[in-house]
């Protein structure tokens, strides 16, 4: 989708949910809709329609960007403009070296916590896969990804884990035809969640970490034939 397309909405959610004019609060707004697939790799952000939706001043803007840039989800090239980031190889090393210290360490050490939403999402997941959707086989996997993390309880955990997710979602954007990515790893979340369930945590933790490993490998071959 383009800018444009999301704009109605933004104006929708930003008057209902709006916060005090903060470059963080305008940065979440921006990253929820980039997380959500919303915004394709490269589409620009232009200033006057989102300080328009937003209710933000161009300050305030600029804050939001400087924020997404530090978070590598958009990048602003001179006399050009802002716009939402294209990953490299470097970058998809770099947030899969994040996950493997996430994910594997909350399946260790998390506490008992209540899964049904790892349930859910797996469920989705599946619904998507039999539906031939591709675009809701990444939603349903990146829930469930997100809701592992989700077991540490941890407020700081849970926003690294968004920003990691959003910038998986310009990754995954590559692969969005491709149903044989996505469609294994669905089971595989059901067999890491059962070791889980089960108190086999290092167990868990071993299968997400050769889990990353081969998602890694098949996305920087992806990225190497674009």
């Amino acid at each position: 989708m383009t800018l444009d397309e999301i704009l109605p909405d933004l104006r929708r959610q930003s008057v209902d949910v709006r916060h005090a004019e903060t470059g963080l609060w305008a940065a979440s707004m921006l990253r929820d809709r980039i997380s959500a697939g919303q915004l394709a790799p490269g589409a620009k952000l232009s200033e006057e329609p989102l300080c328009e939706v937003l209710g933000v001043s161009r300050n305030t803007l600029r804050e939001a960007f400087a924020t997404l840039a530090g978070e590598h989800v958009v990048t602003r090239i001179p006399n050009r403009g802002v716009f939402v980031a294209r990953p490299t190889a470097d970058d998809i090393r770099e947030i899969y070296r994040v996950r493997r210290f996430l994910e594997p360490a909350a399946l260790t050490w998390s506490t008992a916590s209540p899964t049904d939403a790892l349930h859910a999402a797996i469920a989705r997941a599946r619904a998507a896969r039999s539906d031939g959707s591709v675009p809701g086989m990444a939603s349903a996997n990146q829930d469930f990804h997100a809701g592992v993390v989700a077991l540490t309880r941890s407020d700081r955990l849970n926003a690294q884990m968004t920003q990691v997710l959003a910038e998986m979602r310009l990754v995954f954007h590559s692969m969005v035809a491709d149903p044989l990515f996505h469609s294994p790893y669905i089971d595989d979340n059901a067999v890491i969640l059962a070791k889980f369930e089960a108190g086999e945590r290092p167990a868990a933790a071993a299968l997400m970490v050769d889990y990353l490993r081969r998602a890694e490998q098949q996305l920087l071959e992806a990225h190497a034939r674009t």
